[in-house]
């Protein structure tokens, strides 16, 4: 006989309040008039119960995502543009996520390349006083919400660690309200917040790490990134390993005399999946939208993502970067290990198959190119004469006889023809990602710890300073820092050194 399942929990009260309840009601009314309930009409508005039982932070994410009306850019059903916890999978895919949950470097990793600002704080990198503060400024404004991770088990509650965004705080009572997003197991209820502190206060085992709070807000520009850190391949922890850990050493055992040299320990004996581990963001739609025109929004995304591209190959970093691929000593030991996409039909192959990957979850069907992507176009749009972009289109086959056309749209950047870029009469058109778009980006995001043994001083210094954040132009500037953020979010996940 089937089991009969379970319907719901008994909320543990003490400690917890029910929000329905008469006191919760109470609670409620008296903080929304001192004002520190701002944020809760716009995450009711968009609350949802988590898909899966180990689906809480992603659940937990995509009702902020909502409530701060972040534009996914790509459809979640029909023609609506929307945030589901099915579609959060570019930092872990989602069948693992099913199986094991997902940690609290990865979910601000996820905020981060789906267009949100985080600002993560693990509770031995904060005190109760300023996560208070923190709570108290959120909870009074619309424009961010805190996203917690906790263990149940100070709550009296079954189970072990949970992510829920707060909802609000009573500053009489010093409570607030956990809008739990396991509504079949829990109703939102309040909570006292030295006991949320304690229950965040706890170690994952999954990493060894404490538990924290993260802030979420918009960014202040059109969330339009064109690189993020992937996780989604198995070997990710032995690349951030090898970056954080094995480079370090590799440029204290070396009597290096200039950049190319540095280029060179660096990449000389790459891991495989190192090419993967800096993937881009490609803007795609289905092609039942019908036009090969540009919308605003997504003429506005192309020019920021052009914008970031043209100042990364103006940067000093990128010419030596480029010199080094095109010697000798690169094409020996390298290219190979980096796979390297620099003709139109392996850049389109790859573009349709991320398109396929975002619309349909081609990845984790485990699609190789040749089967999920076929009758490949590659056409050149223009906006009025100002956002060059490439408009690759593909059928994606999803199984059996399912096939869909969809688009994915490239941004161009004029350069001088040379064998890292393809050729239209007579100019390079720079379409990334390129291995020398990629490998640049790669190192500015590099933590600066790691250039400190380099033992010829004049060299370290002149490294360092190709590398400062401060000197790179302000798109440029944003990008790597948000890219230096992912890792150091991942890398103290797995323990590596981020800082």
């Amino acid at each position: 006989m089937a089991s009969p399942g379970v319907y719901r929990r008994t909320l543990p009260s003490p400690p917890a309040i029910d929000f329905s309840s008469h006191d919760g009601k109470k609670i409620f009314g008296e903080a929304l008039g001192a004002g520190t309930m701002e944020g809760f009409f716009k995450l009711i508005s968009y609350y949802q119960t988590q898909s899966e039982p180990a689906y809480c932070g992603l659940a937990t994410l995509a009702v902020v995502l909502n409530a701060l009306s972040i534009d996914p850019g790509r459809k979640w059903k029909g023609p609506w543009r929307w945030f589901d916890d099915s579609m959060l999978d570019c930092c872990e895919p989602l069948d693992k996520i099913k199986e094991k949950g997902i940690t609290f470097g990865k979910v601000a990793c996820l905020a981060r390349c789906n267009g949100a600002k985080v600002d993560a704080f693990r509770s031995d990198e904060s005190t109760v006083d300023e996560f208070r503060k923190r709570v108290i400024s959120c909870c009074s404004s619309e424009d961010c919400h805190v996203i917690v991770s906790y263990h149940r088990g100070a709550f009296n509650q079954t189970g072990t660690g949970h992510f829920s965004p707060l909802g609000g705080y009573h500053a009489e009572r010093d409570m607030v309200l956990i809008l739990d997003v396991a509504r079949f197991k829990y109703p939102p209820h309040w909570v006292p917040l030295t006991l949320l502190w304690n229950a965040m206060n706890t170690i994952d085992k999954a990493t060894g790490h404490h538990r924290g709070y993260m802030i979420v807000s918009r960014l202040d520009r059109a969330p339009s990134i064109l690189y993020t850190v992937s996780c989604r391949h198995e070997g990710w922890s032995s690349v951030a390993k090898f970056l954080t850990e094995e480079v370090p050493l590799l440029l204290k055992s070396e009597d290096l005399k200039d950049i190319q040299e540095v280029l060179s320990s660096v990449f000389k004996s790459p891991p495989s999946e190192l090419r993967a581990f800096i993937t881009w963001v490609a803007e795609v739609r289905r092609q039942e939208d019908g036009n090969l025109t540009l919308s605003v929004e997504e003429s506005g995304r192309l020019a920021i993502k052009a914008d970031i591209l043209e100042q990364i190959r103006t940067t000093i970093l990128f010419k030596h970067v480029t010199r080094w691929l095109n010697s000798d000593c690169s094409c020996c030991n390298t290219t190979a290990s980096l796979g390297d996409i620099n003709t139109l039909p392996e850049l389109a192959v790859s573009v349709c198959c991320q398109a396929a990957d975002l619309l349909t979850g081609g990845s984790r069907l485990g699609l190789s190119a040749a089967k999920c992507c076929s009758h490949i176009d590659v056409k050149h749009l223009n906006d009025n004469g100002e956002n060059q972009a490439t408009l690759v289109s593909g059928t994606v086959t999803t199984g059996g006889s399912s096939e869909q056309r969809v688009d994915a749209l490239i941004p161009l950047c004029q350069r001088e023809p040379n064998r890292l870029c393809v050729s239209s009469e007579g100019h390079c058109i720079g379409m990334h990602p390129s291995t020398a778009d990629v490998l640049t980006v790669l190192l500015l995001a590099l933590p600066m710890h790691t250039w400190s043994g380099i033992r010829e001083e004049k060299l370290r210094v002149k490294v360092t300073s190709l590398l400062k954040t401060e000197n790179l132009p302000p798109l440029l500037q944003d990008e790597v820092l948000f890219l230096r953020q992912q890792l150091h979010s991942l890398m103290t996940d797995i323990g590596a050194p981020s800082s």
